[in-house]
């Protein structure tokens, strides 16, 4: 698949999720971007896979309700932009805030919004643990192939407010580490609410969005310090196998 094959895929997104022609122009920037930048945080830059691996993946989150209706969104771990930058894109109404701790990767998310013309994101440089201004403000955490589910769970847990949602992009379900979240969702103010097979194109397979609603006021002594929740994770995520 070439160049005019990746544009009449990314044409077919853009009619299954009923974007308008500015928003196609936006995300052919960022496919764009991810071609021409050597240092991408990524393996799959080439636009014909990107279109898949990285576009059509993040925009599968808009099948959510709850999605498309937030306006406060937290990418964690944002790395390369995804998922967080198509769902700013797909949702003009909503500020996407792109939290990532590694600054050469901080530094391509810059150059990546500023060739898309993002309007609506921000970077926020650092760890989540210590993004104060983000706590409780958030409608929707994102978060794409970022840790084990107990330490998703507990940095996203204290930047939701109550009634809000995470969205964890996560391969073939692993029914252990799925008990050690659901008793650190217990700690957090965190319940889950549904995990969903999706397959975002063709050929795609093990792929799920867990969602975890926050239903009450996550404790004081979160977040722990930095690094606490990989080192120390909620459950007993350490004795997980695989």
């Amino acid at each position: 698949m070439g160049a005019d094959a990746a544009q009449a895929r990314l044409n077919d997104l853009v009619g299954r999720y009923q974007l308008g022609p500015r928003q196609c122009a936006q995300l052919a920037g960022v496919l764009d971007a991810l071609a021409a930048d050597p240092r991408a945080p990524t393996s799959v830059r080439a636009p014909e896979r990107a279109v898949d691996v990285h576009i059509a993946d993040s925009l599968a989150a808009l099948d959510i309700e709850v999605v498309r209706g937030s306006r406060q969104i937290a990418d964690l771990g944002a790395g390369a932009g995804f998922p967080g930058v198509p769902l700013a894109v797909a949702l003009p109404g909503a500020q996407v805030s792109l939290v990532e701790s590694q600054r050469r990767k901080c530094e391509f998310l810059h150059r990546l919004c500023a060739t898309a013309g993002m309007k609506n994101v921000r970077v926020v440089c650092g760890r989540a643990e210590e993004w104060r201004e983000g706590l409780a403000a958030n409608d929707l955490a994102v978060a794409r192939a970022l840790a084990r589910q107990p330490v998703v769970l507990e940095y996203a847990a204290p930047l939701l407010r109550e009634g809000g949602v995470l969205v964890d992009w996560r391969g073939r379900r692993r029914p252990q580490e799925e008990r050690a979240a659901r008793a650190a969702a217990q700690q957090l103010g965190l319940e889950p609410i549904g995990v969903g097979a999706t397959v975002p194109f063709r050929g795609a397979t093990d792929r799920h969005l867990h969602l975890y609603m926050k239903v009450s006021a996550t404790p004081e002594r979160f977040p722990r310090r930095p690094g606490t929740a990989r080192k120390r994770p909620l459950g007993g995520a350490l004795q997980m196998s695989g």
